[in-house]
């Protein structure tokens, strides 16, 4: 029931968009919940790790390497590919390259276990790249960022570590002092995190309903090309770097799908309720993406 429930992510998605359009003001009101939401999806995923999600790291070291490093290589520069190619205006272009410099998104971990991936190693990965993010995802920003807007380096730090360090950090205390008695609450927080950032992605369509049909193709462009280029270069890598085809997958699906929600809270902090759009979008479409290509690959014997 709560796995059937989770997997419907896009559809809650939707339906939030659709009742934040329909009813803004009560949503548009709950702005300040943003950052504490998420904090409940950070914790959420930390209580999902455990020490082992880390020594991983240590007995595969290059090809952990390897992923985080197509990580904040790739998607960071696709970013500022895409929103270039659809001539976003400076704040948009601003959140989908945040979006791009974030790390892996829990989802990930989910579509690699229905891919037929290495799920071990997109756990490790997802857990590694959140570690760096809170110096990773300012820096990535105001590297492929800064031409175009002010960048606030050290606040988006100082954010980034309240947001995603000091929950993971707890999740994973939690998790390691009373591993049994969580158990039913490990189980309930994939379906917790869908409400948050479903809720999320409703306020910020409540916040900038006025701009978003405006924007909305160019962006809906442009983050469809953001997710494609992950997905389709981190297979690539990959491959070209000898690695078989399952581990290929892993590393496309963590590549390509972000902690987008981490981007929606930076944006709508530092950039504004605009720049969070493409976060917000993001969150839908690299489900449906992933979910899809993770139904494709499932039924392939190699």
């Amino acid at each position: 029931m709560i796995a059937t429930a989770t997997m419907l992510f896009p559809v809650w998605a939707l339906a939030a968009c659709a009742a934040a359009w329909l009813w803004p003001a009560p949503f548009a009101a709950l702005k300040p919940a943003i950052v504490p939401l998420l904090g409940v999806v950070m914790f959420g995923m930390g209580a999902t790790l455990t020490a082992a999600s880390f020594a991983e790291a240590l007995r595969r070291p290059g090809t952990v390497a390897l992923g985080v490093a197509l990580q904040y290589l790739v998607m960071p520069a696709a970013g500022w590919v895409a929103a270039t190619l659809a001539g976003l205006p400076p704040a948009l272009a601003a959140g989908l390259i945040l979006v791009g410099s974030c790390p892996g998104g829990t989802a990930s971990n989910v579509i690699c276990y229905l891919a037929r991936g290495d799920v071990a190693l997109s756990i490790t990965l997802t857990a590694v790249s959140t570690l760096l993010a809170a110096w990773a995802t300012p820096l990535l920003t105001w590297l492929w960022a800064g031409a175009r807007v002010e960048v606030p380096v050290a606040a988006m730090m100082r954010d980034a570590a309240a947001i995603v360090l000091v929950p993971v950090a707890l999740g994973v205390l939690a998790n390691t002092l009373w591993h049994r008695r969580l158990a039913r609450v490990r189980r309930a927080m994939p379906l917790v995190s869908v409400a948050a950032i479903a809720l999320i992605i409703a306020i910020i369509v409540a916040l900038t309903r006025e701009r978003l049909a405006a924007v909305g193709p160019a962006l809906g462009a442009a983050v469809a090309l953001h997710n494609a280029l992950g997905l389709a270069l981190g297979y690539a890598a990959a491959r070209i770097l000898g690695l078989d085809r399952r581990l290929a997958r892993t590393l496309a699906i963590e590549v390509g799908m972000q902690n987008s929600g981490l981007g929606v809270a930076l944006a709508a902090k530092h950039f504004g309720a605009l720049a969070a759009l493409p976060g917000a979008l993001f969150s839908v479409w690299h489900n449906l993406t992933g979910s899809a290509l993770a139904a494709w690959w499932s039924r392939r014997t190699a």
